[in-house]
């Protein structure tokens, strides 16, 4: 019976990444740095902040172009973003689990041990060696998107970089940037101590800072997990959501597991807002999620399946964020056709930006249908009891670890996010 679920039911008890403390505190100050982003004014943190539960707040980032942190992230008239970032930033909860090996949405980066690096990502042959896994192959990611880190045009020798197509060559976007880091005495002389001799490369600084993240935002000491071990017991209505969530309502068919993921890719006929997904010389307003990887026409609107681990903190959920509640998305669930087709952008967390085009795909009839038919979720009735109860189990999924916070100061002396 799910009310009397144990450990044993959700697989093996998950193993973790155990980083040494002195790079840990190292990776730490990386995190929180702007000195990573081409204007120096982002920071890792911007869009995953404890605060806000590791993400950011919204349900389409503002990267650069903004000011402010959270929902008080306000777009700068001055040199406004090109678009919205297209998909919502996800939490970092439990990425030193060594399950978690497939990363953002789409899965577009993941570990492969047929790759010469042991990671497949989008630089295919281009990708650097000395990465230590595939956490720290995505972490750096974003300081090549001018939305998100880089900057604009030539407005910083890394944006020209990325506007040239020179990502990881020699003289290339991550080496500036390494090279930045490699100028800031604290910095050198901490790489020196925890890797003696070894020159201050991009994969370095990568590295540390996936250590920093496997350390900070363990959180496997949940309500649920301390009921797994025998050591407490959940609240009646969360029991009662649980055996929903493992029993009739189905939600363990892909939220399975001690971080309720399957790691695998579902359509759920999730709503898209914002500018979709797709590369620069594109011009239509879609994301057709997995698709993009794969090229596998069954996997259109196909989208990794979140881990539900302090789900209550990180709102908007979907990987549009096109809801900001989490009731609205466990209902999403219930009829996923008809809460697309009847889905409104007001459901949304998004800060005013001028010519965004935020509802353009939910309001071309062929798009929304064609989401529609991707849908692999059959209908299915439940009360609103049972909606309660179910969100009341959510609620003990909650572990908000933080262990060594954010610093006041970073060694560039760049301004920190607090």
């Amino acid at each position: 019976m799910a009310s009397a679920l144990q450990a044993q039911d959700l697989g093996p008890v998950p193993k973790f990444l155990e980083p040494d403390l002195e790079r840990v505190e190292l990776g730490q100050l990386l995190f929180y740095d702007p000195i990573l982003s081409g204007n120096k004014n982002i920071s890792c943190a911007t869009c995953h902040h404890p605060k806000l539960g590791t993400s950011d707040g919204l349900s389409l980032g503002i990267g650069e172009g903004g000011v402010g942190l959270g929902a008080e992230r306000k777009i700068t008239q001055d040199n406004s973003p090109e678009q919205r970032i297209p998909r919502n930033s996800p939490g970092l909860w439990n990425l030193g689990a060594l399950e978690f090996t497939t990363f953002f949405h789409d899965g577009r980066l993941e570990a492969d041990p047929s790759q010469p690096n042991g990671v497949r990502t989008p630089l295919g042959t281009d990708m650097r060696r000395g990465f230590q896994s595939a956490l720290a192959a995505q972490a750096m990611f974003p300081v090549l998107s001018p939305d998100e880190m880089a900057g604009h045009y030539s407005e910083n020798e890394v944006s020209k970089a990325v506007r040239l197509g020179l990502l990881t060559q020699e003289g290339g976007a991550w080496d500036l940037i390494a090279a930045r880091v490699a100028g800031i005495p604290e910095y050198s002389q901490r790489f020196e101590d925890v890797a003696p001799r070894e020159e201050i490369t991009f994969t370095a600084i990568a590295n540390v800072i996936a250590d920093f993240i496997a350390f900070e935002w363990r959180a496997d000491n949940s309500l649920f997990d301390r009921a797994m071990r025998g050591e407490a017991s959940l609240p009646a209505s969360a029991q009662l959501g649980m055996t929903l969530f493992y029993g009739e309502a189905g939600c363990s068919s892909c939220h399975s597991g001690w971080f309720q993921t399957d790691h695998s890719f579902h359509s759920i006929a999730m709503p898209q807002i914002g500018p979709g997904k797709a590369a620069r010389f594109e011009n239509h307003v879609r994301d057709d999620g997995r698709l993009r990887v794969t090229g596998d026409a069954r996997d259109a609107f196909a989208f990794r399946t979140p881990s539900l681990r302090n789900v209550t903190l990180t709102a908007p959920y979907g990987h549009s964020g096109a809801y900001a509640e989490l009731e609205d998305v466990v209902r999403h669930h219930l009829d996923p056709v008809v809460a697309l087709r009847n889905y409104s952008v007001e459901k949304a967390e998004l800060p005013e930006f001028d010519g965004a085009l935020d509802a353009q795909a939910m309001q071309d009839p062929m798009h929304v249908e064609a989401i529609a038919a991707s849908n692999t979720l059959a209908p299915m009735s439940l009360s609103d009891d049972d909606i309660n109860a179910i969100l009341s189990f959510l609620g003990t999924l909650e572990d908000p670890a933080v262990r060594l916070g954010v610093p006041k100061t970073v060694p560039s002396g760049l301004p920190v996010d607090q």
